[in-house]
């Protein structure tokens, strides 16, 4: 996508903002320990991100790279930071970002806002933060601790230089018309602006007055298997801003409810196969650089086929059921084996649970129920009955 492709490569690359970016390069080049952390608020598309990653590469840090669906909870946020901040000489030297800060508050949030803020009051490494508002009671709160930093939409003068230098770099052209309605659209967003430059430009104009950047999911997996080409599936792909877990589980639902022949339902399941290893490696490494080739991945989905249809989660009530039943009896039984073994529930599922069934299955383990087992399978059979 022409958004990743020209991606700023130096904070010099970077379109307005100039005396935002210069406050954040002057605290970069101040910071010592102690000094309070910067919160960069404003509207997206217009490089919070991006500058956190540019300045992190020109003053040599490393970033660990976080987003606030992963510090919801006080138990979350000292698994990942607390070796940083405990081991800096270790780890070489840290720099922590999170992004979307602002969505730590709500249902989900067990405790994360008040984790964070106690790290925020005493860094120990550069701290950054950035948020698309801080108007919600808990910004209010990380507000004490932090320097704010506001970035503004980019002015449509800037826009239209930085959009007609990416037009003349692409050998492509848009009509003075198109043009003036891209940048009004985009309202500021760079790279909403550039991604539906991109879908212009490769012939894919929909009928509607919502930015790309707005497809809901609905509209989003049924405009994917309606394109009638692989770069118009690929400009609805991009512009389903949503979660990327949810993303997976869309097209997962959708797919796995439609009428397909086998070998098209095995293709496309071993493409979200793909897709869900690469959300797995990144949320245990949260490198969350490697979220660009997500999109490609999916892209692979792509057949123009009217049996595929957007259904949230509608599986069978026979498939359903077994989830159901089976999951409490393998629950059931970790509960009685995990504390017999000394350890978690879920360990003992992720790690011993799979070779017992393998055994069994394959006659390879007898139990001896009077000397072993015995008060084992008693207890799991009460818990089931």
């Amino acid at each position: 996508m022409w958004s990743e492709k020209h991606r700023p490569q130096s904070i010099s690359d970077m379109v307005g903002n100039e005396e935002s970016r210069a406050t954040i390069i002057e605290w970069f080049v101040k910071w010592k320990k102690g000094t309070k952390p910067i919160l960069i608020v404003g509207p997206p598309g217009i490089g919070k991100t991006t500058i956190a990653y540019l300045t992190t590469k020109q003053f040599r840090y490393d970033m660990i790279g976080l987003n606030a669906s992963d510090i919801r909870s006080k138990s979350r946020i000292n698994e990942i930071l607390s070796p940083v901040l405990g081991n800096v000489s270790v780890l070489g030297t840290p720099m922590i970002f999170v992004d979307e800060v602002d969505g730590i508050h709500g249902r989900g949030d067990y405790g994360g806002a008040e984790a964070l803020i106690q790290i925020l009051k005493e860094p120990t490494v550069p701290i950054v933060l950035a948020a698309n508002s801080d108007l919600s009671d808990k910004m209010k709160s990380i507000k004490k601790v932090v320097k704010t930093i506001y970035f503004k939409p980019i002015p449509p003068r800037l826009l239209r230089v930085y959009l007609q230098n990416i037009l003349k770099k692409e050998n492509a052209k848009l009509s003075p018309g198109s043009l003036i309605k891209v940048i009004d659209k985009s309202h500021g967003d760079i790279r909403s602006m550039i991604n539906l430059t991109q879908s212009l430009v490769t012939g894919f104009n929909p009928q509607t007055d919502q930015s790309f950047e707005n497809i809901n999911v609905e509209n989003g997996i049924d405009a994917f298997f309606k394109a009638k080409s692989l770069d118009e599936a690929r400009s609805v792909l991009y512009s389903m801003q949503i979660d990327p877990k949810q993303k997976i589980d869309a097209f997962y639902s959708s797919i796995i409810t439609s009428n397909l022949d086998t070998q098209t339902l095995a293709k496309l399941l071993n493409v979200l196969s793909e897709a869900d290893i690469l959300y797995g490696k990144i949320m245990k490494t949260q490198n969350w650089r490697l979220l660009r080739y997500l999109n490609e991945i999916l892209l692979a989905l792509y057949k123009n086929d009217d049996r595929i249809r957007y259904t949230q989660y509608n599986l069978s009530w026979s498939l359903l059921n077994r989830i159901r039943w089976d999951g409490r009896k393998i629950k059931a039984l970790s509960l009685v084996i995990a504390k017999k073994l000394h350890m978690s529930s879920s360990a003992f599922v992720t790690i011993c649970f799979p070779y017992i069934l393998f055994c069994i299955k394959n006659k390879k383990l007898e139990f001896e129920l009077e000397e072993t087992f015995g008060d084992i399978i008693e207890k799991e059979i009460e818990l089931l009955k």
